[in-house]
């Protein structure tokens, strides 16, 4: 999402053809951001008010992810949320419930304002016997008024304190792309991933066995793509050039099989 058909609320020329040529096309996909912080209903909004328009149920959040993760590990279990709605919303739609005594996990997202009381919380917690879970590895972020730490930089204070490291289920983490891929009953070989930064979006889309396309319209300027020790499958400047490719990747994907005889 960012970096990909945005720069904060500013949208990338190109982004809302793209969209659009992915909706024409029929072609199943995902917006994906690491951001754990929003909802994908506020997610829509924030990107409706940039002119571009996509599907609620098309957005997927490391939030989502996680909570999906979690629901997969131990159903039913319990949680102690150091993050905002978004985090907090998919936790009890995964049936979590939430609490300082004694969780199953602790489960660290961005905020907008942590509380040294809520780390220390989670610190105490993790030291009881909690696993400890993160959204992503993000060790900062962007903002109007410059870099911002996120949940990557908070989770490493905690790891110094207790010596636990969390497990990560976020980008890079392939397993956000095996679960995006699951949500739109896609298959790794006929998807293709497109991501702006290497480091993150197109080494989770490497592993996860898709192909990759950078647009380098985000993180990962083009001078620096070499010096990473896996490639892309392609890599183009923005978004926009890649709206006459949806058509090309419409012809070639699979078709569904309507002989009975299945011949």
């Amino acid at each position: 999402m960012d970096g990909v058909l945005v720069h904060e609320e500013v949208p990338i020329p190109g982004a809302q053809e793209f969209i659009e040529a992915l909706q024409r096309s029929g072609l199943g996909f995902m917006v994906l951001t690491n951001n754990s912080i929003f909802t994908p209903r506020d997610l829509r909004a924030r990107l409706l008010g940039s002119g571009i328009d996509v599907p609620e149920s098309a957005i997927w959040t490391s939030a989502l992810a996680t909570a999906q993760f979690l629901h997969d590990q131990r159903p039913g279990g319990s949680a102690y949320v150091v993050g905002e709605t978004g985090l907090t919303t998919a936790m009890h739609d995964a049936g979590y419930v939430m609490t300082d005594r004694d969780p199953d996990y602790v489960v660290l997202g961005e905020t907008r304002t942590y509380s040294f009381e809520a780390i220390t919380r989670a610190i105490r917690l993790i030291d009881g016997g909690a696993r400890f879970i993160a959204t992503n590895p993000d060790p900062s972020g962007p903002s109007q008024d410059g870099k911002l730490p996120a949940t990557g930089a908070v989770a490493s204070l905690i790891t110094t304190a207790t010596g636990r490291a969390p497990y990560y289920v976020g980008k890079p983490n392939s397993l956000m792309m095996r679960s995006a891929l699951n949500r739109i009953d896609a298959h790794s070989e006929t998807t293709v991933m497109v991501g702006d930064r290497m480091d993150t979006d197109i080494i989770a889309g490497l592993e996860a066995g898709l192909r990759t396309v950078l647009v380098t319209s985000g993180s990962t300027p083009p001078e620096q793509v070499g010096t990473f020790p896996y490639r892309p499958t392609e890599v183009y400047e923005s978004v926009a050039d890649l709206v006459d490719l949806v058509e090309e990747w419409a012809q070639a994907a699979p078709r569904p099989n309507h002989d009975p005889d299945g011949q």
